[in-house]
């Protein structure tokens, strides 16, 4: 399909500005980059309560913000990874997206702030993922939540993670969440996809902004190739949440996140595949901007709600 033409415009209002390419900037300026840009997506939406807390990590403390919606608990829990490559994003620039899915979701939702590369490379996102998941699955009625009704979600790099927390749960017996969201998820070390030559440049996200990322966050191409950085690698599939998973038919990720989703229905495991067409990389958070971003979230809050029923 064409663009979307609210993609089509937010892209030419964009070219206009004359930002320069995440590849040549510093991680400390991309980051602010981004904050500038998660500026203009809108006040949070009010929500009952917002705590932060700090949870023991294995290199120190991992800071965690917990949305919680109106309504009588104990409540369902969706552990949120936010995206940004590895290196960008944290807690603040996706306020916005948390509440919007704690209200339309009626859920808790508990967002991890991951130590982030390059000052800190694989595997310490994916260790500080799983280890905030074990809290909130050890601590949920602490905060009114309920323990046998938790999920994993998160986008990009954050859908990397919440595949990878799935596996490690599932490997090391830990624990069950009840469904896992992928949105345009990272689950591969490979710039040689279809998706990666069609949208290489022009639709924000670009394969240079992904070798830039990954660069950051792996010590080495053997990194890459464990299934904990690409879940798509993994040999086993099987005995994983359902899944949800939402890809974006202008992204460099479109086609890896379709096969992670083939790989799953093949290991047995119930998902949910959706292509957004018209649209690109980081559309759901365009709350304000994209008609198919709102789509998304009610479809984010209906599956959750079907999970936690």
């Amino acid at each position: 399909m064409p663009l979307d033409p609210q993609v089509k415009a937010f892209l030419e209002e964009l070219a206009s500005l004359d930002v320069p390419p995440l590849s040549s900037l510093t991680p400390q300026q991309a980051r602010a980059q981004l904050v500038d840009v998660s500026a203009l997506l809108g006040d949070p939406e009010p929500v009952a309560k917002i705590e932060d807390h700090r949870v023991e990590g294995p290199q120190g403390k991992i800071p965690v913000r917990i949305y919680t919606p109106r309504g009588s608990g104990p409540l369902p829990v969706l552990v949120f990874y936010h995206g940004g490559g590895w290196v960008l994003g944290d807690i603040s620039t996706y306020q916005s997206y948390c509440t919007a899915v704690t209200n339309a979701a009626g859920c808790i939702v508990v967002a991890v702030d991951y130590r982030r590369a390059p000052e800190h490379k694989y595997p310490a996102a994916a260790d500080d993922a799983f280890t905030a998941a074990a809290w909130v699955f050890d601590h949920a009625a602490s905060f009114g939540g309920d323990p046998d009704r938790i999920a994993l979600g998160g986008d990009s790099a954050g859908g990397n993670l919440t595949a990878v927390v799935s596996l490690m749960a599932r490997d090391r017996s830990a624990f069950k969440p009840v469904a896992q969201v992928l949105i345009y998820p990272v689950t591969d070390f490979n710039f040689d996809t279809p998706s990666y030559r069609e949208n290489a440049e022009g639709y924000m996200l670009t394969r240079d902004d992904m070798q830039w990322f990954w660069n950051c966050y792996l010590n080495s191409e053997e990194d890459g190739r464990q299934p904990y950085a690409s879940p798509l690698k993994a040999a086993n599939l099987s005995g994983l949440p359902p899944a949800l998973v939402i890809t974006a038919e202008y992204d460099p990720l479109r086609d890896e996140g379709e096969a992670y989703a083939a790989r799953l229905r093949q290991a047995g495991v119930p998902v949910t595949l959706t292509r957004y067409d018209g649209m690109i990389h980081a559309f759901v958070r365009r709350l304000l901007i994209f008609d198919k971003a709102r789509d998304a979230l009610k479809q984010v809050a209906d599956a959750l709600k079907q999970a936690f029923a």
